[in-house]
């Protein structure tokens, strides 16, 4: 008896011990299966919601805290605690997609498609995305270069929006996508040469655009679905395009009949002409076989064909050993003359072609690309070592007589001046057309040590930067011995006058106008250091360059000028005389400059915002001359921040913003370039400051970004 009771109490002990476990498993796996949301994933969400301005259509969806796997977001799929996909297309959306989509490590499907979302695709996507479809928003601007770093893509879809520009050469390393739908946009220019290395690509629609050039990147693609209708596409229609199955072509205007042949010398392939139409594939030309004869669908070739081939034949044979004969006897005359181990002039001719293709090829993927219907342009100039041969891009702004910009400027009287900076006087100029611009009429002693050939470069990089925050170079003039530049006018004066001179003292800038001053100025050198291969250092970055346009909208010149000025200590007393309170202290130092100085200038930029002050100012006690001397010790001062405010702002800022901002300035006008942020960061910081900021009864003058002082001031939140 007593041996069954222990036998007894001892299966209980291990029933117990065996559901215990049981239990603690259970426990140990509910977090698995109600799984906490990956942190970063859960904040890149509620940027987006914030962004796309808190949509009730998003349900569960939520600002800040939430779980979104947990609590089941609308179109949102986890795989455990990670964020997998986000399907919240077709649902009336507005809005942007804000500036944090790259934390979303995890995410592999982001449909956004058929909303009104607006503004530009972040520069910086979900890096392991495998379909994005952006498909029927508003956006603008052109593909983020973020794409190129993208190789798990397969399906990419941007049809039916507002994107513009060329389109970029980021397609080398997705070699994966299999389609890509760039219709109905206003994308312009040739196709990209990397368009051709997406080895898998089977639909292809890019349909309605204004894409010029050929198609003949595309010959070596497996493509099913190919539509180019409606573009300006010209030349021929390689044959091997021709017998793509759903080929539509109508609307542009490409060369009748078959190709040219390809080289060497083969004959041209049988098929009919190459008319704009819409080609289903059921008439495409039989392909021949490998060793060039006929495949068996070309039976029963005419007489007439076969003695034109024979006679064909027999001339190429002709001119082949005519050329042979030549080759031979040029060997001969030239041999005494060619020094042993050189290089032919045939020989460096090749080399010299290839150079150029090279050239071509990398100038390719840069953001400064050329025009597209235009080839590179290999100039040669005379320098002091002799005859030197220079490979440009071509110059996509308009070239001007000296006799038309005076016209336009009743010649450069000074009725027409805006402007004077380090190269030269700004006038303003009136054309026949009844356009206005902005021409910089450059001093010849600044370009004393420049010859002509850098100035014409200059001018052709210049003319290829295309950022809505960067003044657009639309023409110039290098005609008997003067330097112009044509700029698009911006007519509402420079951040530095507004905030120094203007001339109605009872109205200045709001806080919101000045934050978003900050972010548009902050996006344009974002554009020029990271997104411009090779990257374009401003080396002059001041308020004095930053131009406003009616609505506020900042807009940076002089983009590109540097290189008409050495980087080098010499300089400082002439380019940088006037900006000597932006300069990074490394540049004081050793005259060198890189992207990290531009930081640095922008920092204290933002420093000018937040105080209203000048960057030196001789007017003040001496401890205060220096405006980064003087402010970055109080920049983490909250006391002391709210006394450094530009009083012109009346007190009318929200405190947390303002305390953000000097975050920002701080990280900026560090004086170790390599602790200064790059701007694709200071970029995202400011975007989180304006959604972050909220304003709970906005006055009726801040929609024009100016504050009037009235004596009834209404509540500003204070509180974020």
């Amino acid at each position: 008896m007593a041996n069954k009771q222990a036998a007894f109490s001892h299966s209980l002990t291990r029933s117990q011990l065996t559901k215990s476990l049981f239990i603690a498993l259970i426990f140990l796996a509910l977090p698995l299966v109600l799984a906490t949301t990956d942190p970063l994933d859960a904040q890149s969400l509620q940027v987006l919601f914030t962004s796309l301005n808190s949509p009730s259509q998003l349900t569960n969806w939520k600002s800040s805290g939430g779980d979104p796997c947990v609590e089941s977001w609308k179109g949102v799929t986890c795989e455990g605690s990670a964020v997998v996909s986000i399907d919240i297309s077709g649902l009336k959306l507005n809005g942007t997609m804000g500036y944090l989509l790259s934390g979303l490590t995890s995410l592999r499907t982001l449909d956004l498609s058929d909303n009104g979302i607006h503004d530009t695709i972040p520069y910086q996507l979900p890096p392991n995305l495998t379909s994005l479809n952006l498909a029927g928003n508003n956006l603008s601007g052109n593909l983020p270069y973020s794409l190129k770093i993208t190789p798990t893509l397969h399906y990419l879809n941007f049809s039916r929006n507002s994107l513009s520009q060329s389109i970029g050469d980021i397609f080398a390393n997705l070699s994966g996508l299999s389609t890509l739908d760039l219709s109905f946009n206003k994308f312009s220019g040739d196709l990209p040469v990397s368009l051709g290395l997406a080895s898998n690509l089977s639909s292809l629609y890019l349909q309605n655009n204004q894409l010029t050039g050929s198609i003949n990147v595309l010959t070596s693609l497996p493509l099913t679905n190919l539509n180019v209708a409606n573009n300006q596409f010209n030349g021929w229609i390689p044959q091997n395009i021709i017998s793509i199955p759903n080929f539509i072509y109508d609307g542009n205007s490409f060369d009748n009949g078959p190709a040219p042949p390809p080289p060497p010398y083969t004959p041209p392939p049988h098929g009919k002409s190459a008319t704009n139409r819409t080609h289903s594939g059921s008439h495409a030309p039989s392909a021949q076989n490998s060793n060039g004869g006929s495949s068996n669908s070309d039976k029963g070739l005419s007489i007439g064909a076969i003695v034109g081939i024979i006679l064909g034949s027999v001339f190429v044979a002709l001119v082949v050993l005519l050329l042979v004969f030549c080759i031979r006897k040029n060997k001969k005359d030239t041999g005494a003359r060619t020094p042993k181990g050189s290089l032919s002039v045939g020989t460096s001719n090749v080399n010299n072609v290839m150079q150029e293709q090279r050239v071509r090829s990398i100038a390719a993927v840069t953001d400064l690309k050329p025009p597209p219907a235009e080839k590179p342009t290999v100039d040669r100039m005379q320098g002091k070592n002799g005859s030197v041969k220079r490979i440009r891009s071509p110059i996509t702004a308009t070239s001007h007589t000296v006799a038309s910009l005076q016209t336009a400027t009743n010649s450069f009287s000074q009725e027409f001046l805006i402007g004077e900076g380090s190269l030269g006087r700004v006038y303003k100029a009136e054309f026949t057309n009844g356009k206005i611009m902005a021409i910089k009429k450059i001093d010849n002693a600044a370009l004393s040590l420049q010859e002509e050939d850098n100035f014409l470069e200059a001018i052709s990089n210049m003319s290829h930067l295309r950022h809505p925050n960067v003044v657009t170079l639309a023409g110039y003039c290098a005609e008997h011995g003067q330097r112009l530049l044509v700029y698009e006018y911006v007519g509402n004066g420079s951040l530095h006058d507004i905030l120094h001179f203007a001339e109605d003292s009872s109205k200045t800038l709001t806080w919101n106008a000045r934050v978003r001053i900050a972010l548009g100025t902050a996006r344009a050198l974002e554009y020029l250091h990271e997104v411009c291969l090779p990257s374009v250092v401003h080396r002059n970055f001041k308020s004095a360059n930053i131009l406003l346009d009616e609505e506020l909208n900042p807009h940076l010149s002089d983009c590109g000028l540097a290189a008409l000025t050495p980087n080098t200590e010499r300089q400082v007393s002439t380019q940088m005389v006037g900006s000597f309170g932006y300069s990074a202290p490394e540049f004081a130092l050793s005259g060198i400059y890189t992207v990290k100085s531009d930081v640095y200038s922008f920092g204290v930029v933002m420093l000018e915002l937040l105080t209203g002050r000048k960057p030196l100012d001789s007017s003040r006690v001496r401890s205060e001359q220096s405006l980064v001397r003087w402010a970055t010790p109080q920049l983490h001062d909250i006391d002391a921040l709210a006394k450094m405010v530009d009083p012109a702002l009346n007190g009318m800022y929200p405190a947390k913003s303002l305390s953000r901002f000097a975050d920002i300035i701080a990280l900026c006008v560090q004086p170790e370039p390599e602790f200064r942020p790059p701007m694709s960061e200071v970029v995202q910081a400011l975007v989180r400051l304006v959604q972050r900021a909220s304003v709970v009864k906005r006055r009726s003058s801040d929609e024009s970004g100016f504050a009037y002082r009235t004596p009834d001031h209404e509540a500003i939140d204070m509180s974020f």
